[in-house]
């Protein structure tokens, strides 16, 4: 179970005094979660998810629960977090920091249908549009600078074949620029995990812990290429088509947007891709790491350098 703080009854109804959400009725502990230790938390006035940060700072989290609020203050489907009596969104809880936001109904679905794609799509480009008039500002800290100083240590390291293939993906990257594209607040992690559904309907997206301000463009890339993928690491036209039908309902793309896909594409493979590589060779000492395969970003770059439909006609 992910959960890594204990949190006890007592401390915890102590905490709840800076709130106005009742008396304390359940504390639960919730399995799924990688980073971070999440619970359930059920209230006279409601349930709730409380989360301890095991990684994140308290002055880290201003911008990611702010936009949180404005998010669902502009009708996107994402968590609220609850301000305590003073007005703070996160305090200091079993000596890591913590917050509650409201808890939504749902689950993540591992084999989305086209409906669901399309209902994903829409729901992005509505957070895209909402995050327009979001005040604060936060650097993509996983963005090229990034990825071409992590393959820096990582060469050393890697299998010929791969490091070769690593060298060309970044120079290829570096070669193209996007500043001409439409930018603002971005998920940044948009996976099937990190969305809950009923049915068809959007419940909300979750995890906004690694949003920031980039390309849109790119966070699109990111989605269609886990929303899109199949068990066999394939991608499913009809799934990325309908997802990008699904976007494109709110936020048609530009037509230089449209010209810097298949590029966009790549690069959202090759941020997972070096990740993914990171956590396994250099695993960071004394931090919750959970190694995923990297292969399966390594053939997704490699599918896209050969593909020739890209799903926008």
């Amino acid at each position: 179970m992910s959960v890594y703080t204990t949190v006890s009854r007592e401390s915890l109804q102590h905490w709840l005094q800076g709130y106005a959400l009742g008396q304390l009725l359940e504390l639960k502990g919730i399995a799924a979660g990688i980073t971070n230790t999440n619970y359930f938390v059920t209230t006279t006035h409601g349930r709730y998810v409380l989360t301890l940060f095991e990684t994140l700072h308290l002055d880290e989290l201003p911008y990611y629960l702010t936009l949180m609020s404005h998010l669902a203050k502009h009708g996107v489907a994402c968590p609220a977090p609850v301000a305590d009596h003073t007005d703070r969104f996160a305090s200091t809880l079993a000596g890591k920091p913590a917050c509650l936001v409201s808890c939504l109904g749902g689950q993540d679905v591992s084999h989305p249908s086209a409906e669901q794609c399309r209902a994903v799509g829409e729901t992005l480009a509505q957070m895209h549009k909402a995050g327009a008039t979001f005040p604060l500002q936060m650097k993509n800290p996983r963005g090229p600078r990034w990825w071409s100083r992590t393959a820096q240590q990582l060469y050393p390291q890697l299998p010929a074949d791969q490091a070769e293939l690593l060298r060309e993906e970044i120079q290829f990257q570096d070669s193209h620029r996007f500043d001409h594209l439409p930018s603002g607040v971005i998920h940044a992690d948009l996976f099937r995990d990190n969305v809950l559904l009923n049915g068809n309907h959007i419940s909300g997206f979750i995890d906004f812990y690694y949003a920031c301000n980039d390309i849109l463009l790119y966070d699109v890339a990111i989605a269609v290429n886990d929303w899109a993928r199949l068990d066999d690491g394939e991608l499913d036209g009809g799934l990325a088509k309908a997802f990008l039908e699904g976007y494109q309902s709110e936020r048609p793309l530009e037509a230089a947007e449209r010209d810097c896909w298949p590029v966009m594409l790549r690069a959202a493979a090759l941020r997972f891709w070096v990740s993914r590589l990171q956590d396994l060779y250099q695993p960071a000492s004394g931090e919750l790491t959970y190694t995923k395969d990297p292969a399966v970003f390594q053939n997704l770059l490699l599918g896209h350098r050969l593909r020739q439909d890209f799903w926008l006609d």
